[in-house]
Formats: structure tokens, sequence, C-alpha cells
């Protein structure tokens, strides 16, 4: 089994720009049922990334925990499977 659960983010509100706490994530853009294929974006050296799915564009805060986004309703947690 994996020992992290990569962090979740969407744009439901459609907000200019996200800044969150991971450089590793899922891009799922809206909250289900209205997501889009949950894609997976890394960062790399680089503090900000633009989803190819749904334009939003993800600026990287070391000051955000993980799992954390500004605005704070743009994390999402999935349910359980």
């Amino acid at each position: 089994m994996a020992g992290k659960v990569v962090p979740h983010f969407h744009n439901t509100n459609g907000v200019d720009a996200i800044k969150i706490g991971a450089k590793e994530f899922m891009c799922i853009g809206a909250r289900p049922p209205q997501d889009h294929p949950h894609v997976f974006l890394d960062m790399g050296a680089d503090d900000n990334i633009i989803c190819p799915y749904c334009s939003t564009l993800y600026h990287y805060d070391a000051e955000l925990g993980s799992a954390e986004s500004n605005p704070a309703d743009c994390a999402w947690v999935p349910d359980a499977a």
C-alpha cells in the first residue's frame, strides 16, 4: 500500500490562481460530478504549474501544509474506496 495520499485540489469557484502547499498533486477541475479526469501534476523545480485540462494556475506556497490551499475551499478529500 502507498504510504501517503496525494493531495487533490479543484477550482469549482473559478478563481484566477490557487496557492497550495504541495508540488506534486492531483487537479480534479471542479468538485464531482463536474470534475475532469484527475490529472497528476508535478511542479518539479518550479513554483507554479497550469493544469492542461482546466487551465487552473497553481502556485506553491511553502507556508501551507501539503493538503492546504488558499482559497481554503479548493482542497478536496476523496471519499474512501
